[in-house]
């Protein structure tokens, strides 16, 4: 409990995959889309060692809800996320915001659903980005709060400027709340 939660790498690779099946990808899309996806979580190895880091996994066909979920069953925590503070690819948001999504994100919500608390102003399309299915998604890590700084400096010198503390892992039955 009290762990801080970091993602290394923007959300929104399924929905810009979606968007290249449907032909509606830009060029500037498909080479974000690449990028991201190519980037290797090498990071990882360097990130396992580090004293404070307590979990770590990669967020990858069950989406971020779906992974955090895996964390919080595993410690036996609750977890809390700002929708705010997600990184997302710049073309996937637009995208989402347009109705362009996956079937896997509705499988997704339709699994673990009953364990997430939305706010009750979110809208379908944040939903559907918090259950997109990420092909090589960034690497979610728990850590304390006096290793924050020194994983998120890991993160940026292994060229992941997107990282960013997204919510914290609190006593409490495993769910998630999304703020």
């Amino acid at each position: 409990p009290g762990d801080v939660l970091v993602l290394g790498k923007p959300l929104g690779i399924g929905i810009l995959s979606a968007a290249l099946k449907k032909g509606e990808l830009s060029p500037e899309g498909y080479r974000a889309m690449v990028d991201t996806a190519t980037r290797l979580n090498a990071v990882g190895v360097m990130l396992g060692d580090m004293p404070g880091v307590h979990a770590m996994t990669d967020v990858t066909g069950f989406g971020l809800l779906g992974h955090l979920l895996e964390i919080g069953r595993g410690a036996g925590l609750a977890a809390r996320i700002r929708v705010d503070a997600l990184p997302v690819i710049g073309e996937a948001l637009r995208l989402v915001q347009a109705g362009v999504t996956t079937g896997a994100a509705g499988r997704n919500w339709a699994s673990y659903g009953h364990a997430v608390a939305l706010p009750t102003d979110c809208a379908e399309w944040q939903r559907n980005l918090l259950c997109d299915p990420q092909t090589s998604g960034g690497l979610l890590v728990a850590c304390n709060e006096e290793s924050e700084a020194r994983v998120l400096a890991a993160f940026r010198a292994q060229g992941f400027a997107e990282a960013v503390t997204i919510g914290s892992l609190d006593a409490g039955e495993p769910r998630v709340e999304v703020q």
